[in-house]
């Protein structure tokens, strides 16, 4: 039997048609916004804890609704409140963290270097206590240059300072040009050994890896001037690939470098590097096994996560689920793995992502839940289009999924899991 369809997705609300009247600005806070990160035009009400997103009006306009441009409008009175709100939480001399997930879910504005900052502490690079955060800072920060001349050191110079330990110890330009007699280099250390332990072996195995870390750098949000082009600027912002590097890890690290590097403050600009780097050692903790090919088939890797996105449509929208994986044959694979594995960054522009990831990030659990109730709301969000589709169609929908409003999608992904409570 056919599990019913939960009585609020059949609400006249969920099924608006395009020719509706639209709301007026002031009738709906939740239109899309007319500026990139901009939220909600309405106060919502504190949400309790675990973060939750507030409920919509009964004039939100949903499922396929057309977005509007309301061109450049100043702050609202909600972006300012909100603001305010966060920085008097940062302000505190010990952060309260279930207080800022709770505030940061609902999108954090794009102002005063707010989003850095809430970031570093949602992702636990940055302690709740204020006092300690410039020497948390300065250790990382010097120990992120530690890596940086350890990994990315010449073999040569390794080879020298695993005889003569002093040579290197000044910042000599000519320190490196001290040259080892051809006896004291021993066969496992010749540029051309084949041995598993050499470190001449292992930089020219590295030469492939670099390369496709280029390639995928070159192609990291080709349609935004601060990561592509030939310019200073673009090319100071691209990836360094020193550490060990799976294909898609560059579509993760952009967001954090990205406001990091934008933040206002000139210091934390200057370190945006160490502090991405230590930022995205965070986040890929808790979806490191989504890029281990190893793992796939296990009950940690990428092919089980999707499975729990498919069960967790069919428990909430069961005439959706078997329409798109019985009649119309649609493998949630052929879609879901990109939007799993990057974090949807593909699937909206970069300031809804920057939203999206704002609500993943306040989940004191990790992201992947949250992240599987979204996929599932951007399934409902389509479902009349998907239930009238074929496989050729529905695929091609859900690879390139259609703009939304991102406060509304994230509205129907929490009623999943309140639902689910």
């Amino acid at each position: 039997m056919v599990k019913k369809v939960p009585d609020w997705l059949n609400s006249s609300l969920w099924s608006s048609s395009q020719s509706s009247s639209p709301p007026s600005a002031a009738a709906s806070p939740f239109q899309q916004p007319s500026r990139p990160l901009r939220p909600a035009a309405a106060i919502p009400s504190e949400p309790p804890p675990p973060p939750v997103v507030q409920d919509p009006p009964p004039t939100q306009i949903i499922e396929d609704s057309p977005i509007e441009d309301h061109g450049d409008v100043f702050p609202s009175a909600y972006d300012v409140t909100r603001q305010a709100q966060l920085l008097a939480e940062l302000s505190k001399k010990v952060v309260d963290m279930s207080e800022l997930r709770s505030r940061a879910c609902q999108g954090i504005p794009d102002a005063a270097g707010i989003r850095s900052t809430v970031w570093k502490l949602l992702l636990g690079y940055l302690p709740p206590d204020r006092g300690l955060w410039s020497s948390e800072l300065a250790k990382k920060r010097s120990q992120y240059k530690q890596f940086k001349e350890e990994i990315l050191m010449n073999p040569s110079e390794i080879t020298r300072k695993m005889y003569n330990p002093t040579i290197c110890d000044t910042d000599d330009a000519d320190c490196g040009r001290v040259l080892l007699s051809r006896s004291e280099i021993t066969h496992g250390e010749h540029p051309l050994s084949l041995g598993k332990t050499s470190v001449w072996n292992q930089f020219f195995q590295d030469t492939e890896i670099i390369d496709q870390i280029d390639r995928d750098v070159k192609r990291t949000h080709p349609d935004m001037h601060f990561f592509c082009g030939d310019s200073q600027f673009a090319k100071s912002n691209q990836l360094n690939p020193g550490v060990r590097y799976v294909q898609g890890m560059n579509e993760l690290l952009a967001p954090l470098f990205y406001v990091f590097k934008n933040d206002p403050d000139e210091e934390n600009a200057a370190f945006a590097e160490a502090d991405a780097f230590f930022c995205f050692v965070e986040l890929l903790s808790g979806l490191r096994d989504n890029f281990v090919q190893q793992l796939d088939n296990s009950v940690v890797g990428i092919r089980s996560t999707i499975t729990r996105l498919s069960q967790l449509l069919r428990e909430h929208d069961e005439e959706l689920w078997r329409h798109l994986e019985v009649t119309s044959k649609v493998n949630p694979q052929f879609y879901a793995f990109r939007w799993i594995t990057l974090l949807l960054t593909q699937e909206f522009n970069f300031a809804d992502s920057l939203h999206i990831w704002d609500t993943l990030l306040s989940d004191p659990d990790g992201p992947q839940e949250t992240l599987l109730r979204v996929c599932c709301a951007m399934l409902v969000l389509v479902r009349k289009r998907l239930l009238a589709g074929d496989f050729t169609s529905n695929l091609k929908l859900l690879q390139n999924y259609p703009t939304t409003n991102i406060s509304h999608l994230l509205y129907v992904a929490n009623k999943f899991r309140v639902q689910s409570v």
